[in-house]
């Protein structure tokens, strides 16, 4: 009875020796990428659009032998655009697969409860399309990456454009939460800072998921601006220019998000957006070499063209593999040591990322949608320029950030 005990004993210990390399070695083959986007409710759509970048990034990645040798994948997690349950799905990825790195682009609010729960759990969140400035100014922390756009970086741009072009009166209109006022809030500054003479004439306010914009629009025109200033997206951009249009309102839009191709394609009416413009850090139309080339694979491979979203989250992710790769390791302090000051050229030009902050300092490509264009039968855009990193860029001293 105690030979066979003893020889149970011993071939369990030989299962267990067996198995836990195993396990060890299908761990270490993988690299989890966890993507936190709306994928169910009012923004589903965009949601989904950011993770095709992502997803996309993975498969070019793995089809060239992977990251550091091992396969990239892709987790999906619906935040369901509410930051406690972001947080919530992903501290149970930590904690059950291991799970070090996240991404995400919708929803400043997320991102920035995203950022919070990387630094607790020594993990990494980056973005390609949570804008709101604070979150690498004075919410910044070491483990939070901003690869894209900022609000401050995106308003200077546009601000630019406007004096560019000529506009002296100007009315500005926002979403009612940290991303509007953001956004709006450092419009005016650079206007101040580059043309004292333009006037802001109108400046409003209104919550997320406005239905009647009858009461705003009724206000701009009433101020008489020559130009409207916007960071809407989404319902509310389709929505005020609907309901704006046919009240009286013809001044042309500069808008963060003008060349989403669901929002123009959800007017139903080219004439509505047709002359507006926009700023982004990866536009479809970018005439880059290398922009060409992943556009044009894109399109074989899906035989669809990369929306903006997908085109923002597959250079982010592109450049997030850079620094794993400078890393040698997923190691966090490594990869966040490698990070910093790292620099990508890939499809928008050149990105690099500042060490004191966390904040890609990138150009900011314009458009302006046109009626006749060679992606869709509907009015799309076409290039309108660049605003160099450099001319949008913000001191690190004025950001607020403190890193720790």
């Amino acid at each position: 009875m105690r030979k066979k005990l003893v020889y149970g004993l011993c071939f369990l210990s030989m299962v267990l020796m067996l198995s836990l390399p195993a396990f060890s070695v299908a761990a270490e083959g993988t690299i989890k990428l966890g993507v936190t986007e709306p994928l169910s409710g009012t923004f589903k759509d965009i949601g989904e659009r950011y993770l095709d970048g992502v997803l996309y990034a993975a498969q070019v990645i793995n089809e060239s032998g992977g990251l550091l040798g091992k396969k990239v994948e892709v987790v999906p997690i619906d935040s369901e655009l509410k930051p406690d349950v972001a947080t919530r799905k992903a501290q149970s990825l930590i904690l059950k697969d291991g799970v070090k790195f996240f991404c995400g682009g919708t929803g400043s609010s997320v991102g920035a409860a995203m950022a919070q729960l990387a630094e607790k759990q020594n993990a990494i969140m980056y973005t390609y399309g949570m804008d709101a400035a604070s979150m690498t100014g004075e919410k910044c922390n070491k483990n939070f990456f901003r690869p894209g756009g900022s609000t401050d970086g995106r308003s200077f741009a546009l601000a630019q454009l406007v004096v560019k072009m000529g506009y002296k009166k100007i009315a500005i209109i926002g979403q009612d939460y940290s991303f509007g006022h953001e956004a709006l809030s450092a419009f005016k500054k650079r206007i101040a800072q580059i043309s004292p003479s333009t006037k802001i004439v109108c400046e409003l306010y209104h919550p997320a998921g406005t239905k009647d914009f009858a009461p705003y629009v009724s206000q701009i025109i009433a101020a008489k601006p020559d130009a409207i200033f916007t960071p809407n997206w989404g319902n509310d951009l389709t929505l005020l220019l609907k309901q704006g249009r046919p009240m009286g309102m013809k001044q042309k839009i500069f808008d963060y998000y003008i060349n989403d191709e669901v929002t123009i394609q959800g007017l139903g009416n080219d004439s509505l957006i047709i002359g507006s413009m926009g700023a982004e850090i990866w536009t479809i139309s970018m005439p880059t070499k290398k922009n060409e080339v992943f556009v044009a694979k894109f399109y074989k491979e899906k035989k669809r063209w990369p929306s903006y979203c997908a085109g923002k989250a597959y250079t982010a992710t592109m450049f997030w593999a850079e620094a794993v790769k400078k890393a040698g390791s997923t190691d966090i302090a490594a990869v966040i040591k490698a990070w910093e000051g790292l620099s990508f050229d890939g499809p928008a030009g050149v990105w690099t990322m500042r060490a004191g902050d966390h904040q890609g300092q990138v150009p900011y490509w314009y458009t302006e949608i046109v009626a006749k264009n060679k992606y869709f039968k509907h009015a799309f855009e076409t290039p309108r320029g660049m605003a160099t990193a450099k001319s949008v860029e913000v001191p690190l001293a004025e950001t607020g950030c403190k890193m720790k």
